[in-house]
């Protein structure tokens, strides 16, 4: 029993750390902010290929946080970079990855995909 509330508690305490972290690394923006923006950055969708093909905000580029690491020289270190995936929990981690690799502007759309009320481009 005290094995598994240490477990936990671990799990727990690396959640919290991981969270200010990537608060610390990571700004962001409400959907009128994240718009006015994206336009002058890098706006990359860090969801599978087959959720950017059914819909992504125009102008993105669809770099999934599984290629992340590989296709990272992508991804330009003098320009802004606005990241959204479906709901922010991926765009956590690409902003993690890409913080360690020098970018340090880093910006997220708040609520990721699902709340985002612009125009989109499908591929079906």
């Amino acid at each position: 029993m005290y094995v598994l509330l240490g477990v936990l508690g671990a799990i727990i305490a690396y959640s919290v750390i991981m969270f200010l972290y990537q608060r610390k690394i990571l700004t962001t923006l409400s959907e009128e902010d994240f718009r006015s923006g994206y336009r002058k950055a890098q706006l990359i969708d860090v969801r599978e290929q087959k959720e950017y093909e059914g819909g992504h905000i125009l102008g993105a580029r669809n770099i999934p946080l599984s290629q992340l690491k590989m296709r990272s020289k992508e991804i330009r270190n003098d320009q802004p970079v606005y990241i959204y995936c479906q709901n922010t929990l991926r765009s956590g981690r690409a902003a993690q990855m890409l913080k360690k690799q020098g970018h340090t502007k880093l910006y997220q759309l708040k609520g990721g995909f699902k709340q985002w009320g612009g125009k989109i481009r499908t591929k079906n």
